[in-house]
């Protein structure tokens, strides 16, 4: 049986990009992505629970998206998932869990970017693809672009599995 990893997110910027580049002048770019979901209590009550995405771009896509999104812009990202391991400071062994973006589409009127130089960004326009290309991809492209470097060892906030309604 073939296995599938692949993840579809709308969310919001949580803060602005940050781009890095590896020691070989590759660009990574790592995207705060907030996802919220409503729900109602037993009690009546309506309920927001926001969940944090950490993101990953890579090469040209990374660069773009440094250079076009701000914090509170709607994004739509595909990709899959991927656990990475480091050893902190301190010696201890530490994991994250991330999505490695294949593509990655400016979604919303650019809110505080639209001063920047956004023609490349244009929303009609689609999104860009991992290959660093200017237009949208609809998938089918299996090359994810994930260079083995290490770029970081940000921790981001472990989900309560308490907080899980989810029946299955």
């Amino acid at each position: 049986m073939a296995s599938l990893n692949r993840v579809h997110l709308i969310g919001n910027l949580g803060q602005d990009p940050e781009l890095r580049y590896t020691p070989n002048q590759v660009a990574v770019c790592t995207l705060n992505i907030a996802t919220t979901e409503y729900r109602t209590k037993e009690d009546g009550q309506r309920e927001e629970q926001t969940t944090w995405h950490r993101v990953v771009v890579w090469n040209k896509q990374a660069e773009n998206c440094s250079k076009y999104l701000t914090k509170g812009r709607p994004v739509y990202v595909e990709g899959k998932l991927q656990t990475r391991q480091w050893d902190d400071k301190t010696g201890n062994r530490r994991y994250t869990t991330e999505i490695v973006a294949q593509n990655i589409q400016f979604l919303g009127s650019g809110g505080a970017s639209a001063g920047r130089d956004n023609q490349a960004a244009n929303p009609n326009a689609g999104g860009y693809n991992q290959q660093g290309g200017g237009s949208a991809t609809t998938g089918n492209n299996n090359n994810y672009g994930t260079p083995s470097a290490s770029f970081g060892s940000q921790d981001m906030p472990v989900m309560d599995p308490s907080l899980d309604d989810i029946p299955f």
